[in-house]
């Protein structure tokens, strides 16, 4: 049944996240648009109440309730994010929006881009280790244990992601020579100087 519910789950938060943006700058719903993007969560947070129930009303623990916490470790973590990705690529296609810009690649800017990252990431670790914590903790359910790898698995997770930050913060990703770069991405190339004879 979990693993039927996570299914839903994932096919609901990108229907309701569609219908969300469909809704705005399709048929100009400001306040529909708004109520279903700010719906996204209870998606994931009804997942996890039911994932709880299931495991309070005796069921052996799995990996798929481990993986409906981290769902909503996720949508916390990274929800907001996906939805201005969207709402940027959405805006663009139908409502005239300007061309999203890409990730920048260079200098300082990536190094931010990288931490943001790492934050949602620390913020998606540290929330879906708690909601499995709790599952242990207030269930009667039995198996648990293979929760434990869920600890290991996303802390190095963390680690990783923390790692890539730090490299680029000490060693910053340099242009290619002649290249003009703002905000981290590239703009355009300087011409190459021209020799007097």
């Amino acid at each position: 049944m979990i693993v039927t519910l996570v299914l839903a789950a994932e096919v609901a938060f990108w229907v309701v996240l569609a219908l969300g943006l469909a809704a705005r700058y399709l048929l100009r719903w400001r306040k529909t648009s708004t109520v279903l993007l700010v719906g996204l969560p209870v998606i994931d947070l009804a997942l996890f109440l039911l994932t709880f129930l299931d495991l309070r009303g005796g069921a052996t623990a799995s990996w798929t309730h481990a993986l409906a916490a981290s769902y909503l470790g996720f949508s916390v973590g990274y929800g907001p994010s996906v939805v201005r990705w969207a709402d940027e690529r959405f805006q663009h296609r139908f409502g005239g929006g300007p061309k999203p810009l890409p990730a920048p690649k260079y200098g300082t800017a990536r190094s931010r881009h990288e931490w943001r990252i790492c934050r949602r990431t620390l913020v998606s670790v540290a929330i879906t280790l708690t909601l499995i914590t709790a599952l242990k903790l207030f269930t009667d359910a039995t198996g648990t244990a293979v929760f434990d790898q869920w600890y290991w698995r996303l802390g190095i997770a963390a680690a990783v992601n923390t790692a890539i930050a730090a490299s680029y913060t000490l060693w910053p990703k340099q242009p290619p020579a002649g290249a003009i770069v703002e905000d981290g991405r590239i703009v355009g190339q300087r011409l190459p100087e021209r020799s007097e004879h």
